[in-house]
């Protein structure tokens, strides 16, 4: 997700600062600076508010960043999406730190060059992932990594700190999963198996949401709830509050399925310790665990891999493949409808705020009243969101403008377009990886000297986290690890953006699928996607005379496809059909 314009108000953090700092001389701790992470315990992108620590300590509410604060400074490291909203929310105790750009360290390289010989760097050893070459690092300048037993900024939140939830978990049956649990389970302990394994620690939460085929609502946004599991080949245990789960949820998971407290997988990985030496066996954990976890099993006992539950939950079933199809079908009627009607509002003349919008296309998803900009008829509109469905998630961007965009707007627009479109039309042999085919959706910008910060397409999950991995298509070189497979989702969203004037993103949501071409080279087998977003292309953003014919085509294919599919959806003569009709006219 990229930054919107809304977010420009700044939260002082002198106080918040000063309690942290006197944690530092506490000799129980003796600190130099600690490191702020955004994610959680288990890695999520998103977290609960209890877990939004680097937010609260910065001010800064972007997904993506990392804070280091030192006895005499702070520093916020967060990437080009979040540039401007970073400058914007970040009060005077605070410099920004734009990874990417030229003579800008990564936040470790800052620790190592920035920080004074011999520091003592605090960090929450349950927020990151294993930091070998970190600490080996620290060492070269005398510096040293410390781990501690209490969060720091959790205690200088004190009282105000939101409580953890416990919210109710909830079951999602079969004829959604396509899969029952007891069948994920055998084949992780098979894959366990094959490489004589003790067991796997699945530490991800929308990992454990997919293995047990339970859903929770203890992060926004993604259904998920708190919990680790443990499936050794003697054992399956679920590390969760049991107040969460009802009897109904129990009765699914059987008898086979333990339940211990959330945080005793700590102590308890200590005595799993133990049965691995005598066994001579390894736990297998996920690069991705966080380090505590691997204290405590001891590192020697571990192989650390790229998880097999996130390989397996990426390539969906024929049930979660059809689910995906009928979700983004009834939410495109949702977002058509909300088009239509803010149309109708505009042209009435109607001054809207984003959140005026946003209410009226799901109240959940509403930002933050005091900070929203006003929808301005005569300014390209940028609506990015989604929804959550039993039968699964969807993800979609469109750009829209309610007057005469300008040339320059145009012309962006339709770079931006052709990006989309080159990776919509790709074919491509089997173990293509993402990061092979982004610079289709570039090429087209860089002609015209443009470009975009973020990725041009991440997975989507079933009912699950809307971020997903491990595959997607990008310039990270980590996209360069897992091929595109059939059965995977993946979005494909080039933009463009122009800080203080416009934003342009195209988001549709693909499966990737075999295709059949007239021949096979290599006898390899040959990819391509299929989309499912259903959101028409607004055609009078388009510079027609820069389009190839093909290009030309597609477009005029693909709006003719949203009224074929989502046109029987609509009630005849409502707004949402009339506006539907209206923008898929050929052009």
């Amino acid at each position: 997700m990229s930054e919107t314009s809304s977010h420009s108000q700044t939260v002082s953090t002198t106080e918040r600062l000063a309690k942290l700092r006197a944690l530092f001389k506490n000799e129980k701790y003796n600190l130099t600076a600690y490191i702020i992470p955004s994610e959680d315990a288990h890695q999520s992108e998103y977290t609960a508010e209890c877990d939004a620590r680097r937010e609260f300590i910065s001010g800064f509410t972007g997904s993506a960043g990392l804070a280091v604060v030192s006895t005499d400074s702070a520093a916020l490291f967060t990437d080009g999406r979040y540039f401007l909203q970073a400058s914007k929310q970040l009060d005077h105790n605070w410099t920004l730190m734009k990874e990417g750009l030229p003579d800008v360290p990564t936040w470790q390289e800052y620790l190592v060059q920035n920080l004074p010989k011999g520091s003592r760097i605090g960090i929450d050893p349950t927020l990151i992932t294993a930091c070998e070459t970190l600490s080996e690092s620290l060492e070269k300048v005398d510096s040293s990594l410390i781990p501690t037993e209490e969060n720091l900024v959790d205690l200088a939140w004190g009282n105000e700190r939101p409580p953890r939830p416990l919210n109710k978990v909830i079951i999602l049956e079969e004829r959604y999963t396509g899969k029952s649990h007891n069948e994920k389970i055998a084949n992780l302990r098979e894959e366990l198996n094959k490489d004589n394994f003790y067991g796997f620690v699945v530490s991800a939460l929308d990992e454990v949401a997919w293995l047990f085929n339970l859903r929770g609502s203890d992060v926004l946004f993604n259904p998920v709830f708190f919990a680790y599991a443990l499936v050794t080949k003697h054992d399956i245990v679920l590390y969760v509050e049991e107040i969460k789960l009802s009897q109904e949820v129990k009765d699914h998971l059987g008898s086979e399925v333990k339940f211990r407290p959330y945080n005793t997988i700590f102590e308890d990985l200590q005595k799993v310790s133990q049965a691995c030496k005598s066994e001579s066996q390894k736990l297998l954990m996920s690069t991705r665990a966080n380090f505590a976890l691997f204290k405590a099993i001891g590192e020697e006992n571990v192989e650390e891999t790229r998880s097999p539950i996130a390989d397996a939950k990426a390539v969906k079933n024929e049930v979660e493949l059809e689910g995906m199809r009928q979700c983004h079908l009834r939410d495109a009627v949702a977002l058509i409808n909300y088009f239509a009607w803010l149309e109708q509002q505009i042209a009435e003349g109607k001054k809207l705020t984003e959140i005026d919008g946003s209410d009226r296309l799901e109240k959940f998803r509403a930002p933050e009243p005091e900070t929203c900009a006003v929808i301005d008829p005569n300014e390209l509109y940028l609506c990015d969101s989604g929804g959550q469905y039993k039968d699964g998630t969807t993800d979609v961007t469109r750009t829209v403008h309610f007057r005469t965009p300008t040339e320059q707007e145009k012309r962006a627009f339709t770079r931006v377009l052709q990006g989309h479109i080159a990776i919509d039309r790709s074919i491509f042999p089997k173990n293509t990886t993402g990061y092979v085919l982004d610079v289709l959706a570039r090429s087209s910008l860089w002609r015209d000297g443009l470009d975009y910060r973020h990725g041009t397409g991440h997975g989507v999950g079933s009912y699950l986290n809307v971020h997903e991995g491990p595959h997607g298509i990008g310039t990270r070189i980590t996209f360069n690890e897992v091929p595109l497979q059939a059965g995977m989702t993946v979005t494909n969203e080039p933009g463009y953006y122009e800080d203080g004037k416009f934003g342009i993103r195209i988001e549709t949501v693909l499966l990737v699928r075999e295709v059949n071409t007239p021949n096979n080279f290599g006898d390899r087998g040959y990819l391509g996607f299929e989309h499912i977003t259903f959101a028409p292309i607004q055609t009078k953003l388009i510079d027609a005379s820069l389009l190839t014919p093909i290009e030309h085509k597609w477009v005029n294919d693909f709006n003719a496809e949203c009224l074929q599919k989502v046109g029987p959806l609509l009630k005849p003569d409502s707004p949402g059909f009339r506006w539907l009709k209206k923008e898929t006219e050929p052009f």
